[in-house]
């Protein structure tokens, strides 16, 4: 038997739909891909109360997905989600993708997706060598924090410190969105740009979303923050109403229409957000970087160049 190299990788969401559009067009499984993306589309609709449930409970859902029979189905396990009555949630959980039509492959070798609720930290504690998170999650648990700001996804590598973590990013997914910078017309500037000039000579409270608060420190860096009060959504508010409430703010943004319905400009984007392959390269093998080399490579469009 080959060796079969584990990938932590999120159980839901969009970064898990970029992994495996990435899967799909490096190894060719298209209708493995489609087949988990359109499933867990599915539950997360019955989650949410978009569509109306059938007859089967989450129980037999679960059954009914994760075909044992079959080693390289995809399997499926079940989550509290967090929304109102915390309902159980159908998430992934894993499954082998043999590696036998992959030109160059040693002999027998596999990959195993193994989904985990943060990634990033299974790959910090070794029992990973390779995984896929946010890059948000790396700016929120290990980077230094600088008087300097942080404006590009490859630059994390070098505000992490070796004595913290043998983990590294070897390169992004390209499905960006941004933290952007937010504000009423009566706080942005008259004449001039919404942008990190701004933030420089602003004082007063500056809405963000309390997970984010290291990020944020590590994207403007402390001499920006100078003399500025964070400011935090209630509990179950809409993160552009409080922004509005608080007159600016930093937020996730992709079209920005949302932001735009609650009288919001939009300013300079601060930072990409994105889907990015991770290493410890403490654990790296002579598969790990075969494999890794399969997943990274020049045709994606990322923030991220690593080595490109």
């Amino acid at each position: 038997m080959g060796e079969t190299i584990p990938i932590a990788v999120p159980r839901k969401g969009r970064p898990l739909e970029s992994v495996l559009d990435r899967l799909a067009d490096r190894l060719d499984v298209p209708d493995l891909a489609d087949d988990i993306t359109s499933t867990l589309r599915h539950e997360k609709a019955l989650t949410k109360g978009t569509i109306d449930p059938d007859e089967e409970d989450v129980y037999h859902r679960l059954a009914a997905y994760s075909t044992v029979d079959d080693p390289t189905a995809p399997e499926y396990t079940l989550l509290r989600d967090d929304r109102a009555g915390k309902p159980r949630r159908i998430v992934f959980d894993s499954v082998t993708i043999p590696l036998s039509h992959v030109e160059s492959a040693p002999d027998g070798a596999a990959i195993q997706l193994v989904g985990r609720e943060e990634p990033f930290r299974s790959l910090r504690t070794h029992e990973f060598a390779l995984g896929f998170d946010s890059a948000d999650l790396v700016l929120e648990e290990v980077v230094e924090l600088r008087a300097e700001p942080l404006n590009r996804i490859a630059d994390i590598n070098a505000r992490i410190n070796p004595a913290d973590t043998d983990v590294q990013v070897v390169t992004g997914m390209g499905d960006t969105v941004y933290h952007t910078l937010l504000a009423t017309p009566d706080v942005a500037p008259s004449s001039g740009s919404l942008d990190r000039d701004f933030l420089e000579a602003y004082e007063g409270p500056l809405c963000i979303e309390p997970r984010y608060e290291r990020l944020v420190q590590a994207v403007l860096g402390t001499r920006a923050l100078e003399g500025i009060e964070f400011r935090y959504p209630e509990e179950g508010r809409e993160e552009e109403a409080a922004i509005a409430e608080t007159g600016l703010g930093v937020y996730l943004t992709v079209t920005g229409s949302t932001a735009r319905d609650h009288g919001l400009l939009l300013g300079e984007q601060l930072f990409p957000s994105e889907t990015v392959l991770l290493e410890n390269t403490a654990e790296t093998t002579e598969t790990v970087a075969f494999v890794r080399s399969l997943l990274n490579g020049k045709d994606l469009e990322t923030e991220l160049a690593v080595g490109q």
